[in-house]
């Protein structure tokens, strides 16, 4: 068997670091073709040096020379630069891209990859928020498989396995409620970031376990699914499931429900994309009932969490709300871990946003760059106004 050649691209983060573990733990499966990242040179290098890609690329281009220093003895190529991010994504030398570049930063190399016709294991989910309609008709059109990473779109994606899509009535995101769950406005107001980071299942990245906080996570990953599974808004429900154990389910029009389980680890789905269609053994922590005597279920509260309410609005709304969300959000939680915005004030700054940036019912490619943009620079202003 042919080893799958994978570029990582965001491999410094945490879904790029287990990823490197899932394919060291597979070597007879799984070669690594590119790595990427955006500021940290250092850990590039070392990951390079271990896995020797054929290609390395560093998003700062300030940090060209101490890469290149390194690695180009090596026989690595280096490049530098988001220019040279897009044009390495579309090399026709990459097996499966693993896209997991933080944010809107992922949209144009996730969309090269996509147009070159290579596979994409998806983690970044803002790329779908931002241009759902827009990647989903490109890989259509290009007949590319979009692999979920996300545990919650992967177990979608495997509840679906073997289903006709017309017999779906529903799918049920789970979300844990974050380290907040049954918190009020009044706790909530004081929250700073050193306890908004300590999530009580996952580990995950700053900005994802900041939106896991706020429930803006779940409401992200509503409008991802609403793309990658061509799903109708009002089809789409969260549940809060705070053992993090059922990591989502699908209902039939015959009222049966298919959830998948497992222990709360990022590297199940990741190894899932990267291995598909095959599932592939692997000596990770299994679950036991025996360890989880009940598993609990609510509603989850938006009057507090209003992030997940906007974010369903923005979804039915469509065109470009999702996309001046999802920067206006970028902003302010990068504004929170730098505690220069107070956690509820990240709702309002977002709120603001939405109603200061033009609606556009449907935007081009373009469109959606200039209204991030534009979603930005205005909520930063708002960020600069604040006195906390």
């Amino acid at each position: 068997m042919n080893k799958r050649k994978i570029a990582i691209f965001g491999s410094t983060g945490s879904i790029g670091i287990q990823a490197l573990e899932v394919i060291a733990a597979h070597p007879d499966r799984f070669s690594v073709e590119v790595l990427t990242a955006q500021q940290n040179a250092d850990l590039l290098i070392e990951q390079a040096l271990k896995f020797k890609p054929n290609a390395v690329v560093i998003g700062s281009e300030a940090k060209y020379k101490q890469v290149k220093d390194i690695l180009f003895d090596k026989g690595i190529k280096v490049f530098a630069g988001p220019k040279a991010m897009v044009e390495v994504a579309a090399w026709s030398s990459i097996d499966m891209m693993l896209a997991a570049i933080m944010g809107f930063a992922g949209l144009a190399p996730t969309l090269a990859a996509v147009e070159q016709g290579t596979p994409v294991a998806l983690a970044n989910k803002e790329t779908l928020v931002v241009a759902g309609d827009i990647v989903m008709a490109t890989a259509r059109r290009k007949n590319v498989p979009i692999i979920p990473v996300d545990s919650e779109h992967s177990a979608i994606f495997q509840c679906l396995l073997g289903e006709p899509f017309t017999k779906v009535e529903k799918v049920i995101l789970t979300a844990s409620g974050g380290p907040f769950l049954g918190k009020k406005p009044n706790f909530l107001i004081n929250v700073k970031k050193d306890h908004a980071l300590q999530h009580p299942n996952w580990t995950m990245g700053a900005k994802i376990t900041i939106d896991s906080a706020t429930l803006m996570n779940k409401g992200l990953e509503m409008i991802e699914a609403r793309w990658l599974f061509g799903l109708a808004p009002e089809n789409i429900e969260v549940v809060i499931h705070a053992q993090s154990i059922i990591h989502s389910m699908v209902q039939f029009i015959d009222g049966s429900l298919k959830a998948q389980m497992g222990l709360p680890d990022m590297k199940l789905p990741i190894q899932y994309a990267l291995g598909y269609p095959d599932r592939l053994a692997n000596d990770f922590p299994r679950f036991s009932f025996r360890n989880y005597p009940s598993l609990t279920f609510e509603q989850p509260d938006t009057k507090t969490f209003r992030n997940l309410a906007i974010a369903t609005d923005a979804m039915h709304k469509g065109g470009n709300a999702a996309c001046v969300m999802n920067a206006a959000n970028e902003e302010v939680v990068n504004a929170f871990l730098k505690n220069r915005i107070g956690f509820l004030q990240m709702t309002e700054v977002i709120e603001e946003t939405l109603v200061k940036i033009p609606f556009i019912a449907t935007p081009s490619l373009h469109d959606y760059y200039e209204c991030d943009n534009a979603a930005r620079e205005h909520a930063a202003s708002l960020i600069n106004a604040i006195v906390i």
